[in-house]
């Protein structure tokens, strides 16, 4: 039978990425509003993100995906402290939607690139919804750290992709980094993770996607912060290849390809051996 898949050549998993967003992102720099602690803009808030954002995105993720989110008791015992959440990032429209519903009762505040708040006409919105983009300078990055702590002080989640880069419905986990993790054992909080997993559906070509949610995860006290973040990552890394396993559909084939510059020098190996053998 003929492989219908797509496929798509990667050389890098830490820094390709594979958007078809194409947005000039805007200056996060340090006139950049990160959001209010106001009683007027956690209005504004409210009816964006409660009255009107979260009904669509049900609907959206119930009518497209069937979705399903298994394992999320695992976080009620902490709705009354602020956590962090750590998440695969294989979905343009779903992965903002996701850590809602996880999360929910509690508000989420979602770490993301520039680009998110750089929608003409909804990027502001975007603030209100939970959007925390990462800073273009130091002055930008004390307003991203306050505000980040202040929306834990206030008992809320903070989500973070620490894959980065969107690679759409791909199945594995992608090597990531430690260095988010810093947050979590600076702030001394929960650290719990969820995998969104595709699988096979029988009359439809939209696969069904399935969140597993898993933890807590929690600092050990008794090493080094560059051991307690390596260690929370190693955590979060594991449970999350576990999970990605229980995937039962692949849509897009990744396969990796030399970088170009490899390429060359083999065929320059390639073609004087030949000219040896010759």
């Amino acid at each position: 039978m003929k492989d219908t898949r797509k496929v798509i050549y990667y050389t890098d998993e830490l820094t390709d990425e594979f958007s078809t967003m194409q947005i000039t992102p805007i200056p996060i720099d340090e006139n950049y509003d990160y959001g209010a602690d106001t009683f007027w803009w956690w209005c504004k808030r409210f009816f964006f993100y409660r009255l009107f954002a979260m009904p669509v995105a049900k609907i959206y993720l119930r009518l497209k995906y069937v979705h399903k989110i298994v394992n999320r008791a695992c976080i009620k015992p902490y709705q009354k402290s602020g956590y962090f959440i750590f998440a695969n990032h294989t979905n343009i429209l779903c992965d903002p939607l996701v850590p809602t519903f996880v999360c929910f009762p509690k508000g989420v505040f979602v770490v993301v690139h520039p680009n998110n708040v750089s929608i003409p006409h909804i990027g502001q919105k975007m603030r209100l919804l939970g959007a925390l983009p990462l800073p273009d300078n130091f002055a930008a990055a004390k307003n991203f750290m306050r505000t980040m702590e202040l929306r834990l002080k206030e008992k809320q989640a903070v989500c973070i992709y620490p894959e980065a880069h969107i690679w759409p419905f791909y199945t594995k986990i992608r090597p990531f980094s430690d260095a988010a993790f810093k947050y979590p054992v600076q702030y001394k909080t929960p650290v719990f993770c969820f995998t969104n997993t595709y699988q096979k559906r029988r009359f439809s070509k939209n696969p069904r996607m399935v969140t597993y949610v898993d933890g807590p995860f929690f600092a050990d006290e008794s090493l080094s912060p560059k051991e307690r973040r390596k260690k929370l990552r190693d955590e979060v890394y594991n449970a999350m290849c576990e999970r990605s396993e229980l995937s039962t559909v692949e849509l897009i084939r990744y396969v990796k390809s030399e970088p170009a510059c490899a390429s060359k020098n083999n065929t320059n190996k390639e073609n004087a051996t030949n000219g040896e053998n010759a």
